[in-house]
């Protein structure tokens, strides 16, 4: 038999060549890893402690500091475990789970994302009605319906491989799991599993890139009609973090949606780095780019050290 119905592990990725380099590698990621989750904690921190702070786009900064720890601590941890243990092998059940971890904290983050671009359309474009529409309670209701949406549309992909036979072939394209990874080594027809997966990113992660960018093309037509340049510069500037925020979360995951389809004969080097990209840059940025463009944050940092 050159297939199992139920594989009792699979093997995670290394770079050909570079085995004796784990070491290294592990403590420039556990380096990466650390800095992420200071980041992400003193968000979370400073944002409880500042009273300042306690508005919408506060909330759902602390909501992407959360999903962006939550991202990382489901896959940093096991591969540095690879890495400086040489425990390659993850379990059928492990992978599954971290699989639909990765794909649902990933869709969750994408519409909060979209919820602080529709924040800032009507800061800018509606300011007296503001306070009344985004208040806590809507602010809480958004999130619980941004986890409620990712668990729906992404619990299905795993139950989708389940019942599938897999290869003597284990070896997956990541140090973690991915689902596209993980149907790609399937001894059967898995069009099922990938109409649905594209489906599932189509409907959460593509259409809500498009109403972000919708939300930014009426918010450019009301900065327009402003007066001055000066006073068009400083309500865009507003922007600016929320859209860099944006790029880091988007960039990533299309560079790994283009390489995993049409990558297949690149080298396993892309395919590892690319993996570790959409995993630990926006974690490690998202805290930066508002630590920059926040002066309350700032502060509060300067007073922390």
């Amino acid at each position: 038999n050159s297939s199992d119905l139920s594989p009792s592990s699979f093997i995670l990725a290394s770079i050909p060549g570079l085995e004796a380099a784990h070491f290294w590698m592990a403590i420039l990621l556990c380096s990466v890893y650390i800095l992420a989750v200071t980041g992400n904690c003193a968000v979370l921190f400073i944002v409880k402690m500042e009273p300042s702070l306690h508005a919408p786009m506060y909330f759902f900064l602390c909501m992407l500091a959360a999903i962006d720890l939550a991202l990382s601590t489901s896959t940093v941890p096991r591969v540095l475990s690879f890495y400086w243990f040489n425990t390659s092998e993850i379990s059928f059940a492990a992978c599954l789970v971290q699989m639909f971890l990765i794909h649902t904290l990933s869709a969750i983050e994408s519409t909060v994302l979209l919820a602080m671009a529709v924040d800032r359309y009507v800061a800018i474009c509606h300011p007296l009605r503001h306070a009344a529409i985004l208040t806590n309670a809507a602010t809480v209701k958004i999130g619980l319906v941004a986890m409620a949406r990712g668990v729906l549309f992404f619990l299905p992909l795993p139950l989708l491989l389940l019942p599938l036979p897999f290869c003597s072939s284990r070896v997956l394209s990541h140090s973690f799991c991915l689902h596209q990874d993980v149907m790609n080594l399937a001894c059967a027809n898995t069009t099922p599993s990938m109409v649905y997966g594209l489906t599932a990113i189509l409907l959460v992660m593509g259409l809500d890139a498009i109403l972000i960018c919708l939300s930014y093309i009426l918010i450019l037509k009301a900065v327009l009609r402003l007066a001055s340049w000066k006073e068009r510069l400083k309500v865009f500037s507003t922007c600016v973090a929320h859209i860099c925020v944006v790029l880091a979360f988007y960039v990533p995951l299309i560079g790994l949606s283009v390489v995993h389809r049409f990558g297949k004969d690149l080298a396993p080097l892309v395919h590892i780095v690319m993996g570790n990209v959409y995993i630990l840059v926006p974690s490690v940025l998202n805290p930066i780019i508002y630590g920059v463009r926040t002066k309350q944050i700032q502060r509060r940092i300067l007073n922390l050290i």
